[in-house]
């Protein structure tokens, strides 16, 4: 069995060891793991201190970006983005409306279709603990020069891509 100086020295990337030009992309992967950490912590301290279960604010944080984004979401595609089976989904909602960061509605154009919509109180908690954070991001890439900004706009575009095609692989 390897030391576990060893295992230290040795990052698990296809099973192999690190080369001298791949030092600087691992040590952006560990970077990137640790923000990872460190933001589902985060989001799970908020989540356990309001009441919530992790799935609900992945499920406010769905919401809120298809509202910026002007796009109705269904019970049925909330429960898809998120994996959730209906029965799953259903439980989610019901959770949600009855502590009063959701609410169901008709949609205008087709009154058998039910969309949701988060609540503002939601929205105000959420701003009162992450609104902090979040602009402190902005600070930071507000300090970098457009060509920067573009760099990381790109290579974050290419990480979410990689991810989200790994989870649809399974």
């Amino acid at each position: 069995m390897p030391s576990p100086i060893r295992l230290a020295e040795r990052d698990i990337v296809g099973g192999v060891t690190p080369t001298d030009k791949s030092a600087d992309g691992l040590d952006v992967v560990r970077q990137l793991r640790a923000v990872s950490t460190e933001l589902d912590l985060l989001a799970a301290g908020f989540a356990q201190r309001n009441g919530l279960h992790p799935t609900d604010l992945r499920a406010l944080v769905c919401l809120l970006d298809a509202a910026r984004a002007r796009t109705p979401v269904t019970p049925g595609s909330l429960g898809a983005r998120l994996g959730l089976n209906s029965a799953g989904t259903t439980s989610l909602v019901d959770r949600l409306e009855r502590l009063g960061h959701v609410r169901r509605t008709r949609d205008p154009r087709d009154r058998r279709r039910v969309l949701l919509e988060v609540d503002e109180r939601a929205v105000a908690l959420g701003e009162a603990y992450f609104g902090p954070l979040i602009a402190q991001v902005a600070d930071a890439a507000a300090q970098l020069a457009e060509p920067e900004l573009a760099a990381v706009r790109r290579f974050l575009a290419s990480v979410l891509e990689g991810v989200t095609a790994r989870r649809e692989d399974g």
